[in-house]
């Protein structure tokens, strides 16, 4: 099974979301802030990256940067896993190569249903397709959004 690395400020989410994956035979290793996820994803090398957003040190956005520009850990799906639920912020992610983009609350079982789907490789264009759909729907709205703005 797959090895994730699974990072929150939250303690409660972190044991939440690696009870949830180690239920289904996968290894977590956890991490707290932006930092420690940066530092733990050159070290471990996992197949998978759950990231907060909102953290101390160094927030989700700049440790997904920093992973995607070195070439030892850029070609590691990151899924931001966040309470920031505005569709700006999840488009901004989605098109600055994030693999996905799931908010909290989360229910358990989709989570590690849509991870499982990044780690399959039957199932990972199908899953990629549908993280593009996402970006695209959340583009309409946003420009949808900005149009009554401006009106």
């Amino acid at each position: 099974m797959a090895r994730i690395l699974v990072v929150d400020d939250e303690p409660s989410i972190v044991k939440l979301v690696s009870a949830t994956l180690r239920a289904r035979g996968h290894t977590t290793f956890e991490a707290y802030d932006g930092v420690e996820a940066v530092d733990k994803a050159l070290e471990l090398r996992p197949d998978l990256i759950l990231l907060d957003i909102m953290m101390p040190r160094m927030n989700g956005t700049e440790a997904r940067r920093k992973l995607h520009d070195n070439p030892k850990t850029a070609k590691i799906p990151v899924i931001h896993l966040s309470a920031i639920g505005d569709f700006e912020s999840q488009l901004e992610s989605m098109e600055d190569g994030l693999t996905d983009y799931i908010t909290k609350p989360f229910a358990p079982k989709e989570l590690a249903e849509r991870v499982e789907q990044f780690l399959d490789p039957a199932r990972r264009e199908a899953a990629a397709r549908a993280a593009h759909q996402k970006a695209g729907k959340l583009r309409t709205i946003v420009e949808i959004m900005h149009r009554e703005r401006e009106d």
